[in-house]
Formats: C-alpha cells, structure tokens, sequence
C-alpha cells in the first residue's frame, strides 16, 4: 500500500531541471511513494489581512491539497544560497491560519538540484529551518544535493547517469521508510 505525499517542486519554470529531478524521482519511488505534485505558482503572497473566513482561492486550494497527503518531498533549486521566495510563501500560506497548519507532524524530505557544484547545499539547509518550526521531521539520511544536474539528464530532462538513478531509488526507499517510521 502506498503513501500519498505532496510532491513540491521549488522552481516554478516548466522545465526545469528539479522538476526533472521530481518526476525520476516519482518513477523510481512507485509502488510505495504516490508522489502527487501540488502546484504553488498561484497562491498570492502571504498576508494575515487576507486570512479571513474568505481566504483567496488559490490558498484554500493549495492548503486542501497538502492537508490530503501523509508526508511532503520537496525538490528544490538554489536562488541566491537559500530556498525560492515562492517556496518560502507557499510554507507560510500552508501554515495558516494559526493552529491549522497543513504541515503540522508530517513527515518530510528535501531534494536540492543544481547545475553547478555546490549542488543547492544553501537551499536544503535553509529549507530544514522552517520544517523544524513547522513540525516536520525531517529525514536526515542519505541528504540529496544533486549538482552538475544537467549532465545527468537528456535533452528531453530524462535521467541518464545510472549512478544518480541508484542513488535517487535508495533515497525514495529511504524516505518511505522514514515515513513508515515517523507516522503516528
């Protein structure tokens, strides 16, 4: 039986090189991962004065479909050594109004991608900082920077290097186990 995990990509560009990342991931994760992607790109920028019994729809549709999920994987690229501004938003709209965050307990992974070496280290460190405030535990091994990523992919963003392919199926058998471990 699989786990329905909200499947969050931090780049909101199409095709981008974490989505590509996502989607290996979610192939070489099935049966035991049912990675849904949840799309962030619309929610309006966080404002407490919007918060009202009439939040804008983006937001109750975003907060519907996170809170439908057991446990979050976040793929995500690096801007400027830290998370994407719209990452960081859509953590914010998820964790209001205060008291009902959908991320409350949920177990939770983090992919960082980039092309050069350093391979998002800024991001996925600067992401653990908020999922420990929002009460996400937060698998810790194996971590997963993937750099050089677009010597990885075909130009269709089809992972080639066999490689990283492993690595990506034991991190995914990882993470479910982590989720398997952590649930209440």
């Amino acid at each position: 039986m699989s786990v329905r995990v909200a499947l969050i990509v931090g780049s909101l560009r199409e095709g981008s090189y974490s989505r590509h990342i996502a989607q290996a991931i979610k192939e070489l994760a099935q049966p035991a991962l049912d990675l849904v992607p949840v799309e962030f790109g619309d929610l309006p920028l966080y404002n407490p004065d919007l918060d009202t019994d009439a939040p804008p729809a983006a937001w109750t549709r975003f907060r519907k479909e996170v809170a439908a999920t057991q446990a979050v994987l976040f793929v995500t690229p690096e801007y400027n050594r830290s998370i994407p501004g719209g990452l960081k938003n859509a953590l914010d709209v998820g964790s209001r109004p205060y008291g009902h965050s959908v991320w409350q307990a949920k177990p939770a992974a983090i992919v960082s991608v980039s092309p050069g070496a350093v391979s998002g280290f800024g991001a996925n460190h600067h992401l653990r900082q908020p999922l420990v405030f929002l009460n996400m535990p937060t698998l810790q091994q194996p971590e997963a920077y993937i750099g050089n990523v677009a010597a990885l992919l075909d130009e269709h963003g089809k992972l080639t290097n066999p490689g990283t392919r492993d690595f990506l199926k034991t991190f995914a058998d990882a993470f479910a186990a982590w989720i398997e471990k952590t649930k209440a």
